[in-house]
């Protein structure tokens, strides 16, 4: 529940609803960045990508909150393969000055067909398709701490029961490993975030975009509001997003009894949050954690920090994630659920 489902337009077409975004070291010199939509992919979600979508990483690489580098990904119709399984061809285009933040401009760098993993030159490789859900969460103890604070109570004991809601739950992935030099020469500290945009015979729309992880679901709560974030860029989220976080902070602080001075630490939690992108030192190991955010692993717990974040209290949500899908080689997540719920 990252970002899945977080807004109306997420909910009317999923496939361009971008559930998570991860950053981080699969090898030495590389960098590997992976996004998924579709929640509950092949049952209550399509497993292909929109026709019209524009898929996206981009990096911020000199502070200013506006992309320098940037790779776009877009897709074929949805074909089939001889043993009748869907299938769509797919490009990856490295996009840097004019063509980084609007349209489907720049160098191809990568390409193939959903379901396999491809390799191209420099040791790029790209895979698109269905795969495992990663992101772990108790959804149900998460409904249980939102219902009281609506209330106005701390629920301490929200996460004392529950089970990871979306296990056994698959996702479509797209995972794009590059040599260093292709985000930034000087390998340094990058801002990064995700978008998905239609972009047809029209001029191209954001639909949805990720920076961290449950902005959507447990600091911004406002409808219109999660649309209007999911359509803006960093550049333009501060400082109206950040007071509606500030505010979140505030109240369960308040609630919790948590911090002496609830508004400076507000402030503080505002100030480590915005521009929400998600900061990392490129070849460096990924963990996105209270001690720091640097990158994202597939197997850290973003629900625990975020919510111990928000009201300065230790909260463990009760799950983790199941590291029996991911393994040690490119794409990197393991093999998609062969039954997956229903429900």
């Amino acid at each position: 529940m990252s970002h899945h489902f977080d807004t109306a337009t997420a909910r009317e077409d999923p496939r361009v609803n971008i559930c998570d975004f991860y950053l981080f070291r699969g090898r030495p010199g590389f960098v590997t960045m992976a996004l998924t939509v579709n929640p509950n992919a092949g049952v209550k979600a399509p497993e292909t990508f929109h026709e019209e979508g524009l898929y996206a990483f981009r990096f911020d690489l000199d502070g200013d909150n506006r992309e320098e580098v940037t790779f776009k990904v877009r897709f074929g119709e949805v074909g089939h393969d001889p043993a009748g399984a869907h299938v769509q061809t797919y490009e990856i285009v490295r996009a840097i000055g004019e063509d980084t933040a609007q349209g489907a401009g720049g160098e191809v760098i990568a390409s193939g067909r959903t379901g396999h993993v491809e390799t191209g030159a420099s040791g790029v490789r790209s895979f698109a398709g269905l795969a495992p859900e990663l992101f772990a969460a108790n959804r149900g103890g998460l409904q249980k701490f939102r219902a009281e604070l609506a209330e106005g109570r701390f629920a301490h004991d929200a996460f004392l029961d529950g089970s990871n809601y979306f296990g056994n739950r698959n996702v479509t992935a797209i995972v794009l490993e590059v040599p260093v030099d292709l985000v930034s020469e000087d390998g340094a500290a990058v801002h990064a975030w995700a978008t998905a945009s239609l972009y047809g015979h029209a001029p191209e729309i954001q639909v949805s975009r990720w920076g961290l992880p449950l902005l959507t679901h447990i600091y911004i709560l406002d409808p219109e509001e999660k649309e209007t974030y999911n359509r803006v860029r960093p550049s333009e989220e501060t400082p109206h997003f950040s007071e509606i976080v500030a505010a979140t902070v505030r109240k369960m602080t308040t609630l919790a009894g948590s911090v002496e001075d609830a508004g400076a630490y507000a402030e503080r939690v505002a100030a480590k949050l915005f521009p929400t992108t998600l900061p990392y030192v490129l070849n460096s190991p990924a963990a996105f954690d209270l001690v720091g955010f640097n990158g994202r692993a597939l197997t850290d717990n973003v629900m625990n920090v975020m919510l111990t974040l928000m009201t300065s209290a230790p909260i463990d949500n009760g799950v983790a994630v199941g590291r029996d899908h991911v393994v040690d080689t490119f794409p990197y997540f393991g093999a998609p659920i062969a039954e997956p719920v229903k429900d």
